[in-house]
């Protein structure tokens, strides 16, 4: 025989009323942001923000509208602010009698604090396992056919393991200063940047930067673009010890890829995927890591500036910089200007085009340090290497010519050129 008891309801809802319900999420709107795009939302942001890391950390949400910042944020421990993009879009700006306003269809910051002073205090500040997910970050008083306005940067990565995800940077004149962290993560962001895109250094454990793409879809203004390709940096890094980057992309930059020495020191690092198009150099190393950086399946084109180049390796590099299986084209002057005491090697890569206006320039001119050619094609009929009398060391073998072997060695170093196939024709 079965018995069943019956809870009487009144007990039910007394045993309720004494239950906590814990909460790990927070709406910036229960804190009083308007959204309206003219209220100033900062206070009640940070507001939030601070109410969930008192909770022991969780996430704030701000839902669809235009949040307008007269302040900066500071992102505590273990809290992330987030939108409602789940992917970054791929612009949101509309124009309206020629001014780009942010369109109702998402969660947008509107960016004011500091102009002028390229200085002052990030506009987010990131902190240990914080984050920053699904929302747009727009200069609404940037002038889109004039010199840009210098502006602190937009994002600053701190503590341990800070990201930034599905994030676009529509506008700012610096981008994200992913530095003095570790482990950072940047995925999934896009936009504008004007002036420096991502800088990073000072990282002493591993830091990763996935798929982003930087392009002028704010405004290709004549003025603004023009400023953006003489002073743009898309990528800047400085120390790191292994930086992994993976499908990045950037276009109408000064240099698209830079590699500085700074107090910390030098970078080394895997890179994969990644893109620069119509930058004046697509990439310069000032100087690298004896550990090497490793570029991998690189596209690379270069054909505006004083002297269009796709690398550039500066007499100050002491490291090891590898391409392997990378295109360079366009009509540059040459595919890459080296120097240096350290080691440029190519490996199975394409060169289509160099020599634009027909001076006789070799698509690699090596000045000093060493180099290694293996396995790649020279796809015109022009001269394809010059080593000067500084070069130390350099092996030129199994490579593909177009049109007759045009190699020109001065160096007074050890050379080894063989097996190397142009045309019998």
């Amino acid at each position: 025989m079965t018995h069943s008891t019956r809870i009487p309801l009144a007990l039910v809802c007394s045993l309720l009323a004494n239950v906590v319900v814990a909460s790990d999420a927070f709406s910036v709107r229960d804190f009083g942001a308007k959204g309206d795009g003219t209220t100033d939302d900062t206070a009640a942001f940070q507001r939030a923000l601070d109410a969930a890391t008192k909770a022991g950390g969780g996430t704030v949400h701000a839902p669809r509208g235009n949040y307008f910042f007269a302040g900066h944020l500071y992102v505590p421990n273990a809290v992330t602010l987030e939108g409602i993009w789940q992917s970054v879009p791929a612009h949101t700006g509309v124009r309206d009698a020629g001014t780009p306003k942010p369109t109702d269809d998402g969660t947008t910051f509107l960016v004011t604090e500091n102009a002028g002073n390229e200085a002052g205090s990030p506009f987010i500040t990131l902190n240990h396992n914080s984050t920053l997910k699904g929302v747009v970050l727009f200069y609404p008083n940037q002038d889109r056919a004039d010199v840009p306005k210098p502006y602190p940067w937009t994002i600053a990565m701190r503590g341990k393991n800070p990201a930034v995800l599905q994030v676009e940077l529509l506008n700012p004149y610096n981008g994200i200063d992913a530095s003095q962290n570790e482990r950072h993560l940047i995925r999934d962001v896009q936009g504008q940047p004007l002036r420096r895109g991502i800088y990073v250094d000072a990282i002493f454990d591993i830091g990763r930067i996935e798929n982003v793409h930087f392009n002028p879809w704010w405004s290709m203004e004549q003025k603004l673009f023009e400023w953006q390709q003489k002073n743009g940096e898309a990528f800047v890094f400085g120390r790191s010890d292994w930086q992994y980057v993976f499908n990045t992309f950037c276009f109408g930059y000064n240099v698209g890829y830079k590699f500085i020495k700074t107090k910390a020191g030098v970078c080394n690092g895997n890179f994969l995927g990644i893109g620069a198009d119509d930058c004046f150099t697509a990439v310069v190393v000032e100087d690298s890591a004896r550990m090497a950086l490793l570029i991998s399946n690189g596209e690379f084109v270069s054909f505006h500036g004083p002297d269009p180049t796709m690398v550039e390796v500066k007499a100050s590099n002491s490291g090891s910089v590898r391409f392997v299986s990378c295109a360079f084209w366009g009509p540059c002057n040459q595919i890459a200007r080296l120097a240096g005491k350290g080691t440029v090697g190519f490996g199975d890569c394409t060169f289509v085009q160099w020599d634009r206006k027909k001076e006789g320039r070799p698509a690699l001119r090596v000045d000093s340090g060493s180099l290694v050619v293996r396995g790649c094609e020279f796809q015109e009929d022009k001269p394809q290497i010059e080593l000067g009398e500084a070069v130390r060391r350099a092996i030129i073998t199994g490579n593909i010519f177009t049109g007759k072997t045009r190699l020109a060695n001065r160096s007074k170093g050890q050379v080894t050129i063989n097996d190397n196939a142009g045309d019998t024709n």
